[in-house]
C-alpha cells in the first residue's frame, strides 16, 4: 500500500509530535508499506538525518520529502497546505492519505472525492477546547479569537463527517468526538506507542544511592512539573531528575527558581533538552517515574503521552494522576500507583511508600513490562493497517459499484 503522509512540522523535530510522527511511519514501512512522509525542511545547519536523529534504521520504503516552503509562519503554513494538494490529486499517487494536522485534512476534504485518494485522520484532541484552554497551561500561548474558535469547530465537524477513516488517541477522545457530532463509521482507537528495549530489567540499579524520581517530556504548566517538585520538597530523602526543556522555552527556568525556592536546588537535576535516543537511559537510572499531569482539557480525556509508554517499558515504578485517559492504561496497584491529580501531598505519599517498599516497586514494575509490548510502535502501526487497508478496500468496493459519489 502507498501511504502519503502529511505532517506540517520542521523536521526533524524534537517534541513529541516529531517522534510519534516518525515512529509511526517507520513502524508502517516496516510492515512492507511505501510510506512517503512530506514535512517542512530542517532549520538546522548542516541539515540533520532523520534516521540517525530518531536512532533508527534507514528503510528504503520510508521517504522523507521535505516540501518547497520558506517565509514567515503563514507564509509557509499557506505553501504547505497548496503544496499538500496538489500532492495529492490523482490516485496513483497514493492509496491513502494520512495525517494528523487538522486544517491540512480539513483542506484536502475539500478536492472532490473523484481527484483524490481516501483521506484517514488522526485525532489528538477537540481543537476548540485544546486552543482555549492552551493560554492557562502554555506560558507562550496566546488567547485565541472567537472567529478563530469557530473555525477550528468548523473544521473538526467536517473532517469528523467526511473522512475516510477516522482515528483517536483516546476512547475518552471518541466518546466525546460521538457525543459532539454523531456516530460514524470507521473509527478506531489507537494509543501511540513506545520503541521495546531488547533487555528489560524491573529491578532499580544501586540501592546504596539516594531514592531517585524522574520526569521525561515538556515542562509546560499543564505537564505537572511543579507539582512534582512541590511533593519532593516533602520527601527530604528523594532526589529529582527533571529531562526535557528546550533553553529558549521560559518553563525550564520557571521551574528551576522553583526548585530554589523550595530548597530543592542540589537534589533535583534538570538536564535540559536531550535527544530521543538518550531519554531511556536517563529513566533506567532511576528508581520511580513519575506523570504528574494536573486535570486539564488536555490530560483529562485527550492524552495518550509517550512518557507513559516509555515509563512502562524502563522498568521502573510509575506514579500518575489518576485521570480517565490515563486509567485507560494503567491500573492502581495493578502497574502504577495513581494518585488525585494536582495533589503534591498524595504525590509525595505515594514516592515515600515506594522509597520504603521496594517490593512493590518491582511488582508494579514487572507488571507494567508484561503490559508495554501491546503499546509498542509495530503494534500501533499493526492497528493503523487495518484501518488503512479497509479505507482502500471501501474505494475498491465503491469503484466496482459505480461512479464515486
Amino acid at each position: 500500500m502507498r501511504i502519503l503522509y502529511f505532517a506540517d512540522i520542521r523536521f526533524p523535530l524534537e517534541r513529541a509530535n516529531g517522534i510519534q510522527t516518525m515512529e509511526t511511519c517507520h513502524g508502517l514501512a516496516r510492515r512492507g508499506h511505501m510510506v512517503t512522509l512530506v514535512v517542512r525542511p530542517d532549520t538546522a545547519s548542516p541539515r540533520r538525518d532523520p534516521f540517525a536523529y530518531y536512532s533508527l534504521p534507514p528503510n528504503e520504503r520510508l521517504r522523507i520529502e521535505p516540501a518547497p516552503v520558506a517565509g514567515p509562519p503563514s507564509v509557509r503554513r499557506l505553501g504547505y497546505v497548496t503544496f499538500a494538494a496538489g500532492r495529492t490529486l490523482g490516485h496513483a499517487r497514493a492509496d491513502v492519505v494520512f495525517t494528523r494536522d487538522l486544517g491540512v485534512a480539513s483542506a484536502l476534504l475539500r478536492i472532490p472525492r473523484t481527484l483524490r485518494p481516501p483521506l484517514v485522520y488522526e485525532s489528538h484532541g477537540y481543537a476548540p477546547d485544546v486552543a482555549a484552554a492552551l493560554p492557562d497551561l502554555v506560558a507562550t500561548a496566546t488567547k485565541p479569537a472567537p472567529g478563530k474558535l469557530e473555525r477550528l469547530a468548523r473544521r473538526e465537524d467536517r473532517v469528523w463527517r467526511h473522512a475516510d477513516g477516522y482515528v483517536t488517541i483516546t476512547a475518552g477522545l471518541a466518546l466525546e468526538m460521538t457525543e459532539r457530532h454523531g456516530p460514524r463509521s470507521r473509527t478506531v482507537v489507537v494509543p501511540d506507542g513506545v520503541r521495546i528495549p531488547e533487555t528489560r530489567n524491573p529491578e532499580p540499579g544501586t540501592r546504596s544511592r539516594s531514592f531517585t524520581v524522574a520526569y521525561a517530556g515538556h515542562l509546560y504548566p499543564w505537564k505537572g512539573v511543579d507539582v512534582l517538585l512541590d511533593a519532593l520538597a516533602l520527601v527530604p530523602e528523594a532526589r529529582g531528575v527533571i529531562v526535557g526543556g528546550p533553553a529558549q522555552e521560559p518553563d525550564l527556568e520557571r521551574l528551576t527558581r522553583r526548585a530554589s525556592a523550595l530548597g530543592l536546588a542540589d537534589r533535583v537535576r534538570f538536564t535540559g533538552l536531550v535527544e530521543p535516543g538518550m531519554v531511556a537511559g536517563l529513566l533506567q537510572d532511576a528508581d520511580a517515574l513519575v506523570l504528574p499531569n494536573p486535570a486539564s482539557a488536555i490530560s483529562t480525556r485527550f492524552t495518550s503521552p509517550l512518557k507513559l509508554f516509555e515509563y512502562m517499558a524502563a522498568g521502573r515504578a510509575i506514579v500518575a494522576s489518576d485521570l480517565p485517559a490515563i486509567r485507560e492504561v494503567l491500573h492502581n496497584e495493578v502497574d502504577a500507583l495513581l494518585v488525585p491529580p494536582g495533589d503534591a501531598g498524595a504525590l509525595a505519599d505515594a514516592i515515600r511508600r515506594l522509597q520504603n517498599d521496594r517490593v512493590l516497586g518491582s511488582r508494579l514494575a514487572r507488571a507494567a513490562l508484561q503490559a508495554v509490548p501491546d503499546y509498542s510502535w509495530d503494534r500501533r502501526a499493526e492497528r493503523l493497517e487495518a484501518l488503512l487497508l479497509a479505507v482502500k478496500d471501501d474505494l475498491r468496493q465503491s469503484s466496482d459499484a459505480g461512479p464515486l459519489s
